[in-house]
């Protein structure tokens, strides 16, 4: 057991390195994801119906329910919907951010001051994701009725966006990790610890 735990004290530079890759992967893949209708089509409940990103979009919610697209499957009118909706250029951008993002978190594994930053923004990106909790009735469980009462509806019933969302969680404490170890670097670094 000894061993273990020296083993484990002993890693936990190459941990937090491990941390910073995996943010990297997430945001990078999520980010360039963002560059697809499909991704775009998906985000506009959340960004519609958040009072800080909603002045993006040129439509009101909740209009965006009559132009979904399933994944996998494309509509004109919804498409064209989606275009004067301003939905793709807005997923361009928020795609990029997301995976500058990610590029700074891993190169804090070299530059210290450069992965305190990604890991700062990390943590306030999830935490504007986090508020889509409160802000967006799609990560809830909807009553859809049915032959018999649906008791597992509405909070704490999370859909599939709302389990989407809810890992944002991870994701924030994981940004203030490596925020907190490049600030440490740092600090060493310059003999102010």
């Amino acid at each position: 057991m000894k061993n273990l735990l020296n083993i484990l004290a002993a890693n936990q530079p190459n941990f937090i390195n491990i941390i910073r890759i995996a943010i990297f992967v997430v945001m990078v893949w999520i980010g360039g994801l963002k560059a697809f209708q499909y991704e775009a089509d998906g985000i506009v409940p959340f960004v519609a119906n958040s009072p800080v990103m909603s002045f993006f979009y040129t439509k009101e919610a909740p209009e965006y329910a009559e132009y979904k697209n399933p994944e996998g499957k494309t509509v004109k009118k919804n498409i064209d919907w989606h275009k004067e909706n301003g939905t793709y250029l807005f997923s361009y951008g928020l795609g990029t951010v997301i995976v500058i993002i990610g590029i700074l978190v891993l190169l804090g594994i070299w530059c210290p001051k450069v992965g305190m930053w990604g890991g700062l923004l990390t943590f306030g990106m999830s935490l504007v994701t986090l508020s889509f909790l409160i802000t967006t009735p799609e990560v809830y469980v909807p009553n859809l009725g049915g032959d018999f009462p649906t008791p597992q509806h509405g909070f704490p019933y999370l859909s599939g966006a709302g389990r989407l969302v809810i890992k944002d969680i991870i994701m924030m404490g994981a940004g203030l990790i490596v925020a907190s170890d490049s600030a440490k670097r740092i600090l060493k670094r310059n003999n102010l610890h």
